[in-house]
């Protein structure tokens, strides 16, 4: 039997991790943590006034200013939480994760409107129609709209507001065409059209946002204690119970990733690869593509084809059951929008440019093959050497990559990132979200400047100090300033 041995110093961390320090007298241990609630109730007051100030294209700038104070304060709480007592720490971690969702909900969405066609397609559905079958404008689906969603505007004029070629004004973006949405998003929304008061609006999609963001860190800490250390359970939680990004995109904006989200961290969590692992990951695959890339993590160490085969079949089958009544009803009609969309975001040349890193050294027709190559390399290698018992390392390396490399100006996608980073601790990998934030607020405050370049390219340089710092590079610092004098 192989003993397991107390794991090393991370280079990166070296403050000790929560708990592990000699216990704080009382005194000591009662500022830490009402300076860490403090921070926490610091970074929710900030997100709910910024929200306050308006959507991203008629303020912007308050948007960004905002957000970078709320981030500054998450980063001093998720420090500071560091030096709490592990019980102490537990109790802030879950009492700051409800009060930083419930900042998303002091606002109307304000820098998404795709929450829109949400409550739509649960509408829909709740009708009996599959959301598949006709786009909003459609003139099938008359009776079902109100003003809320279709305000009767002669103007049409407003943040989030769109007239179609009919004349048509419609609060939901892409009002010509089907949902993109893939069925196991869209039985959400029937869920939380079929619990939502008639006048609702978008409360209750904010209101089940934030049940998932909640339900996520109770599932961090969960799967922490079980198969990570204890004593940093409620320190790497933290990294997403407090995250302005989780607040923002997974509560106010309501985006559908969280529920993908969820489903992803409950996979990797299981103990090994197998059945249930797969089931979990089919069902965060049919809420929405991205965590596909997980799968490579999933598999880390996994060379058995029985145990690989058995993974990979049952998330097959998950998807293809979910998949099962929209295709009785709409047949190939299912895909919906995911053609279309692939198309329009197809990486044409604009302010926002796919691949952007890449295409500073490459010729644009080399950009995405280089991509496809790397991305691939980056999940053969977690495949065949990552770490079977840290699936979300390789989950991490291999989903982050990809949004570096294909540089996508939504921050919701990376919040697939963030939940990875609190299973890991590799606070870096924040950086992409924080990239895509900056772009997605930025780009109107600074037209002609290469933004998205500069973005992605300071959050691959400060990946790279920290793989060079857990590599060693801060013990080799210390050997030569110890030799100089």
């Amino acid at each position: 039997m192989t003993t397991v041995g107390p794991r090393p110093r991370d280079p990166a961390f070296p403050t000790p991790p929560t708990g592990s320090a000699a216990p704080a007298p009382p005194r000591a241990a009662r500022v830490r943590v009402a300076a860490t609630a403090a921070l926490v109730a610091g970074v929710a007051v900030t997100v709910a006034g910024t929200l306050r100030q308006g959507d991203h294209e008629s303020v912007p700038g308050r948007l960004l200013a905002g957000y970078a104070l709320a981030w500054t304060l998450f980063a001093a709480a998720v420090w500071s939480v560091r030096r709490v007592p592990v019980r102490a720490a537990t109790v802030l971690v879950l009492a700051g994760a409800a009060a930083v969702a419930l900042a998303g909900l002091t606002a109307q969405p304000r820098t998404s409107n795709d929450m829109y066609r949400y409550a739509w397609d649960g509408r829909v559905q709740a009708a009996g129609i599959s959301p598949y079958a006709h786009p909003p404008a459609a003139p099938e689906l008359a009776p079902l709209r109100d003003p809320w969603l279709f305000p009767a505007r002669a103007s049409c004029e407003g943040w989030g507001l769109t007239r179609t070629a009919q004349g048509l004004c419609v609060r939901i973006n892409r009002p010509t065409v089907p949902t993109i949405y893939p069925p196991v998003a869209e039985g959400w929304f029937l869920a939380v059209h079929a619990v939502s008061p008639a006048d609702g609006r978008h409360k209750p999609l904010q209101a089940g946002g934030a049940v998932l963001a909640f339900g996520t860190t109770v599932a961090l800490l969960a799967v922490l204690r079980r198969r990570g250390d204890p004593r940093r359970a409620p320190g790497r939680a933290a990294l997403w119970a407090w995250c302005p990004a989780v607040s923002l995109e997974a509560v106010n904006n309501a985006h559908i990733d969280t529920l993908g989200v969820l489903f992803v961290v409950l996979a990797l969590g299981t103990a090994s690869a197998g059945t249930r692992r797969g089931a979990l990951l089919g069902a965060a695959i049919a809420v929405k593509l991205l965590p596909v890339l997980v799968l490579p993590g999933a598999l880390s160490g996994q060379r058995g084809p029985t145990r690989v085969l058995r993974m990979v079949a049952a998330a097959v089958a998950a998807v293809t059951l979910a998949y099962l009544p929209y295709v009785v009803s709409s047949g190939a009609g299912v895909l919906g929008y995911l053609p279309g969309y692939l198309h329009e975001e197809g990486y044409a040349p604009g302010h926002v440019r796919r691949f952007a890193l890449l295409r500073l050294a490459l010729p644009d027709a080399a950009a995405g093959v280089a991509a496809a190559l790397l991305l691939a390399s980056a999940a053969l290698y977690v495949w065949l050497r990552g770490d079977p018992a840290r699936p979300w390392r390789g989950a991490l390396l291999v989903t982050g990559a990809a949004l570096l490399l294909l540089s996508p100006s939504y921050p919701w996608y990376s919040l697939l990132v963030v939940a990875l980073v609190a299973l890991d601790g590799r606070w870096e990998w924040l950086t992409v979200t924080l990239a895509g934030t900056a772009l997605y607020l930025g780009g109107r405050l600074v037209p002609g400047f290469p933004l998205q370049a500069w973005a992605y390219g300071i959050a691959a340089a400060v990946m790279a100090v920290g793989a060079w710092l857990r590599a060693g590079g801060a013990d080799l610092l210390a050997r030569r300033r110890s030799e100089r004098v």
